[in-house]
């Protein structure tokens, strides 16, 4: 299959477009005709060497389309089903089997391998690898290559600009505070970073009843985009101490804890924060992977501390995906203020406009 596709060429480059060929679908693959596809932090983590992808390569990991083609084997879609692409799992390891997917055991050869489980490469430039398969399917291209286990197959006619983004970063966000955190009713929660993850746990929060919600976030446009979104406090660390403005707020301490940022300060100001027993869930990649946290043991084992890292929000995405798509229809999921749409040539003008703050959830739109 011709394709075009947006390539990394090395550490750091920008996108550039170039024609590439794909393989069609061997047993168990889907291939898609991508309509849209989400830009997130991931995608430009890979392309910065935090997470380990081959040159040149195509990323991409929130695509949306119709099914050109399926493989041998295939029963879950049919070709002309609208669907919504996800991170990719092996399916026989024990946290697959358990339903824990997101933990597969296998998740970074699944999602950061660029090659099939056999070591083939479906992408090819003038005959040469092109690193794919990212997150089971590299949708920063017209075609994605994915698999039966990352294709979930959307009935609702929803824009495809919306269900993009709900393969990674909006149930990342939402999930984790519905499904890892499952925080209570009356809680108190700080999210940090009010991107279109920090910015969908706000919605998961609203949805879970939390009575206090506090956004910590520089940028003033997205602070007041986190209270339209249900937010009760939103508070600029520019100001002064975050763990005594979380303080103030709620004199014992939150109950939850989600950062977005990956930054070991914030994270460490966070804990500080925290009430007895209460639970700091770690979403965010630093810009450093060796980067470390200091935890004091004691006070740690004073307060019950739990520290929880969330891999896509604990999710299941034949159920939760399709459970988004209610909660967007019954207006519940305001994905609208979160979404801003350019066209797929305009990929490193989007990349900008998000590391700028100037848009929260770009999506490209092919």
């Amino acid at each position: 299959m011709k394709a075009t596709a947006a390539l990394l060429t090395e550490i750091g480059s920008d996108f550039t477009f170039a024609d590439i060929d794909i393989e069609v679908p061997r047993a168990g693959e889907v291939a898609v005709q991508i309509a849209a596809a989400g830009l997130c932090h991931t995608d430009l983590a890979a392309r910065d060497g935090v997470l380990p992808i081959g040159f040149p390569g195509v990323v991409g990991h929130e695509g949306a389309g119709t099914v050109l083609a399926v493989g041998e084997g295939v029963t879950k879609v049919a070709v002309g089903d609208r669907v919504c692409l996800t991170f990719n799992s092996c399916g026989t390891c024990v946290t697959c089997r358990n339903g824990r997917q997101s933990y597969c055991e296998n998740f970074n050869e699944r999602n950061y391998g660029g090659v099939r489980e056999d070591g083939s490469s479906p992408l090819t430039q003038n005959g040469e690898p092109v690193s794919g398969m990212f997150f089971g399917q590299s949708s920063f291209a017209t075609i994605a290559l994915a698999n039966e286990r990352n294709v979930v197959k959307i009935i609702a006619d929803v824009p495809f600009e919306m269900l993009a983004p709900l393969g990674c970063g909006v149930q990342t966000g939402v999930g984790a505070v519905t499904r890892s955190l499952k925080a209570a009713k009356g809680s108190a929660i700080a999210i940090t970073g009010a991107g279109s993850v920090g910015l969908s746990a706000v919605v998961g929060a609203v949805l879970q009843e939390c009575a206090t919600i506090i956004v910590i976030e520089p940028n003033g446009q997205r602070r007041a985009l986190a209270l339209e979104l249900g937010a009760t406090h939103a508070v600029d660390p520019a100001a002064g101490d975050t763990t005594a403005h979380i303080r103030e707020i709620v004199a014992r301490g939150v109950d939850y804890v989600v950062d977005t940022t990956g930054i070991p300060a914030v994270v460490e100001s966070l804990i500080a924060a925290t009430a007895v027993c209460g639970t700091v869930g770690l979403i965010g990649v630093p810009s450093d992977p060796a980067g470390t946290i200091g935890l004091n043991i004691i006070a740690a084992l004073t307060i019950g501390l739990t520290v929880k890292g969330i891999i896509e929000g604990d999710s299941v995405p034949d159920e939760f995906i399709p459970e988004l798509v209610d909660l967007y229809q019954a207006g519940r999921l305001p994905l609208d203020k979160l979404v801003t749409t350019f066209p797929r040539a305009d990929i490193n003008a989007a990349v900008k406009a998000q590391h700028a703050g100037d848009v929260v959830k770009p999506v490209l739109v092919f």
